[in-house]
């Protein structure tokens, strides 16, 4: 006869967890967030589309701005609740320095709400790692030191996108499904996961569904908490949900069959069938986009999968290979494969990274691999302060201004990973210099004129926003300028594409926008247009005014 099996007793959390410290990360995490939050342009894709959406929230007031609208038109691509924290940004900034309606909002007021929100997942992190190894303070301050110094959850966090608020909405999701297993009121912590359910409706709808069913899977294969305590927390998590399904409802009622939109369209149908633009290389996207910002944590991962597999009967192995199985099976598969794409992927990351990271602090603990790590940790440390050397030798002035910024990772990386060799001590001091080493690091770079990388990759929208009027005069632009979000917010105007056909008439006068260099003799003959320069910017950039040649149109 075989021998039952006895399902292991849900655990529960021996003793609050670490709050000071977790608190401390936190304002950790809020330094990184703010320092040079507005020292550069908004970029595209994202942040031009939602600044410009939190703006006419903020010009249309409430309750009108429960729908929102971009240029005037339905905006049926994201639900508005961190555009409506922007918008609510935006206002108070208008109050309290006396600026007018028409005044364009600084970069750090759109992109305050963002990283403030951001920035919880550190906190919240630790606190889910409390509750899946419970009384272990060494694995929660772990997993929220490595999402503290993980650079794609430092640098999208500070951008206005969504994906920041959506990482900390999903650890708040998954630690309130965790803390009702043994809680006596079941269906406050539903509750609480429903409202984290909530921020993602209103931030990215279909995101909730993957998220929801990794934590609800997890729950699954914990020991069953029976019928009773199961209606409880479906009862706490569906009045949890009402704000966001509220909203849902009604722009249903507002909009109709348009609403279907934001699940289907522009929801999963486009990123689960539509290989868009950057996709050629699929599931390889967000394979590469861990591999790049995983440092210097990554090493850890397969070890704690190894770990997570050999403990898949205790909950925390349970729990982390579920969570980051799901999420990988979620996201790998995607057609539409955007660089942002992968940073739900990084919670589950830091879940699974902290209990081989805690282990090096226990004496005699590390074992294999894991016990050769500080002397990796050390070989970076030792190429990350050489890079620093090399930029200050001569004929590397392009380098120069950055000489820095490595140096403070790289004698955390040396330094830290000597006391956390096996013969190392202290290796809790090993563990805080390799941390604070790193998160120096990217404060330089968040103050710098590097974090926002992508501002390098295309041309300066600046100079020619600065050109276009408020007149009523449609304005074009050659080339590629009219599909940038950001030109259009800097600007205050949409940019129309200037056609490319020869045989365009041009039915009433424009004005146009280019560089010079560009061609601007061409533009009569191509467009039958009379044509002069009316205005001149900074890197070339000129404005034209053209009105239809009655002569050549003939």
């Amino acid at each position: 006869m075989p021998t039952p099996v006895v399902a292991a007793p849900i655990p529960i959390p021996a003793g609050p967890p670490p709050r000071r410290l977790l608190l401390l990360l936190w304002a950790a995490a809020l330094v990184l967030a703010l320092a040079g939050l507005g020292n550069l342009p908004l970029r595209d894709w994202d942040e031009g589309i939602v600044a410009r959406v939190a703006l006419e929230l903020a010009d249309r007031g409430f309750p009108p701005g429960l729908l929102p609208t971009l240029w005037g038109s339905a905006y049926l691509n994201k639900p508005p609740g961190l555009h409506l924290l922007i918008a609510g940004s935006i206002g108070l900034w208008r109050q309290a320095s006396g600026a007018s309606a028409s005044a364009l909002p600084p970069e750090w007021v759109v992109r305050l709400a963002p990283a403030l929100l951001s920035t919880l997942v550190v906190p919240l992190g630790g606190l889910v790692q409390w509750q899946l190894r419970p009384g272990r303070r060494a694995e929660s301050l772990a997993t929220g030191a490595i999402l503290l110094t993980l650079l794609p959850v430092m640098r999208h966090g500070r951008l206005a996108m969504l994906d920041g608020a959506q990482l900390s909405a999903m650890a708040l999701l998954w630690w309130g499904l965790l803390r009702s297993r043994g809680a006596r009121r079941v269906w406050i912590d539903g509750a609480l996961a429903g409202l984290a359910g909530s921020a993602l409706l209103l931030l990215k709808a279909p995101i909730l569904l993957p998220a929801l069913a990794a934590g609800g899977l997890g729950l699954l294969l914990d020991p069953c908490p029976g019928p009773r305590r199961w209606r409880s927390l479906a009862f706490g998590l569906a009045m949890g949900l009402l704000p966001g399904m509220a909203w849902h409802g009604y722009h249903l009622l507002m909009r109709g069959q348009e609403a279907f939109w934001l699940w289907g369209g522009d929801g999963m149908g486009r990123v689960l069938l539509d290989a868009g633009e950057g996709s050629a290389l699929g599931w390889r996207v967000p394979v590469l986009k861990v591999l790049e910002g995983g440092w210097p944590w990554l090493p850890l991962w397969p070890i704690a999968v190894g770990m997570a597999w050999r403990q898949r009967h205790q909950s925390w192995g349970r729990w982390t290979l579920v969570l980051q199985g799901v999420m990988a099976a979620t996201i790998l598969p995607l057609r539409t494969q955007l660089p942002w794409y992968s940073h739900p992927l990084w919670l589950p990351f830091a879940l699974l990274c902290a209990a081989p990271l805690a282990t090096l602090l226990r004496t005699g603990a590390a074992r294999g691999v894991l016990r050769r790590l500080p002397w990796l940790w050390m070989g970076l440390g030792g190429l990350l302060v050489l890079a620093g050397g090399v930029a200050q030798l001569p004929g590397q002035s392009e380098l120069a201004p950055y000489r820095w910024l490595p140096l403070p990772a790289g004698v955390g990386l040396l330094g830290g990973g000597w006391l956390l060799r096996p013969s190392g001590r202290p290796r809790r001091r090993g563990l805080a210099l390799l941390v604070g080493g790193w998160w120096l690091s990217l404060l330089l770079l968040g103050t710098g004129p590097l974090w926002n990388w992508e501002l390098n990759e295309r041309w300066s929208v600046l100079p020619a926003a600065a050109l276009a009027g408020r007149d009523a005069t449609p304005m074009y632009i050659e080339g590629d300028g009219a599909g940038r979000p950001s030109l259009q917010w800097y600007a205050r105007r949409k940019l129309l594409r200037l056609p490319d056909g020869s045989d365009t008439l041009m039915s009433d006068p424009f004005d146009l926008i280019l560089q010079a260099g560009e061609g601007p003799e061409e533009i009569p003959l191509r467009h039958r247009a009379i044509c002069r320069l009316v205005a001149m910017g900074d890197e070339g950039w000129q404005r034209w005014h053209c009105r239809p040649d009655a002569a050549r149109g003939g």
